[in-house]
């Protein structure tokens, strides 16, 4: 029998997060990609925990049902496990958070081990890991050869041994995350990974059409919320221009006495 798939998407803030939850999804990611779509970073990572931790506890405060996980920032894990080990446990304490998630494959599944070990749940990411972006060249689809396609099976292997409770998989072949979705026994979530995979992911602001670039391939828009807020701004704009805003329907008023008071003071004064 087929498993009804896993609804995932990110959010940064409370407005957007409580919409999501609201909306029924089933996982909500507090992801590093705040640095691109948020601030304006050319890649995620120059984010730091500090911010991360912040953007975090705003996302805790709207959500009610959905799984809220946080994205381990670039530096906050890659040079000691103990440092890592620390920093998820923020995450869960400082934050809210109620799972970690972290790129990398084999190389991290002891670190994986050691914060499943501290009661933390984690999310693993592999294929496209953006905080490699520099390793890889830029952000280029994973997993096209045969050593490729055998390393990412090996690397999904062995986070699930390690313990993470599902993997990401981003930006790799259909065919390849099908096999990987299949030797698994814990859910795949498929970022340009087609629809084969236990889940989906996508940015939130990149299915709104809320960013200033060229979509991915794998990006489906689903609404022009960036258009309806231009139209919007660009509305009041000219409105408060012509003066035809604020009206004085929109306007507070003194109550008949005051306003006779005013006028008796001006006149007496006058």
């Amino acid at each position: 029998m087929l498993r009804q798939p896993i609804t995932a998407v990110t959010a940064y803030d409370y407005a957007s997060a409580r919409l999501v939850d609201e909306a029924g999804l089933d996982l909500i990611l507090v992801g590093d990609s705040l640095a691109m779509v948020m601030q304006g970073q050319e890649n995620t990572l120059g984010i730091t925990m500090d911010e991360m931790l912040l953007y975090t506890r705003g996302v805790r405060r709207a959500v009610r049902r959905a799984l809220l996980v946080a994205d381990m920032p670039f530096g906050s894990y890659q040079t000691e496990e103990r440092e890592g080990i620390a920093n998820a446990v923020r995450f869960v304490k400082e934050a809210g958070a109620e799972a970690v998630k972290l790129e990398g494959g084999r190389e991290r599944s002891g670190l994986v081990r050691r914060i499943v070990e501290a009661e933390i749940p984690v999310m693993g990411h592999i294929g496209l890991t953006p905080q490699s972006v520099h390793r890889m060249g830029g952000y280029r689809v994973q997993g096209k050869t045969m050593e490729a396609i055998e390393e990412m099976r090996s690397d999904a292997l062995a986070l699930e041994e390690a313990g993470c409770f599902a993997i990401v998989l981003e930006g790799v072949p259909r065919e390849l995350a099908r096999v990987v979705t299949e030797e698994l026994r814990i859910p795949t979530i498929g970022i340009g990974a087609g629809p084969e995979c236990d889940g989906q992911i996508l940015v939130l602001h990149d299915m709104m059409t809320m960013t200033f670039s060229s979509p991915a391939k794998f990006v489906r828009r689903y609404a022009d919320v960036g258009g309806v807020m231009s139209a919007a701004l660009g509305e009041y704009r000219r409105d408060v221009e012509a003066r035809t805003f604020p009206s004085d329907e929109e306007s507070y008023h003194l109550s008949k006495e005051t306003r006779e008071l005013m006028e008796l003071k001006a006149a007496v004064v006058g």
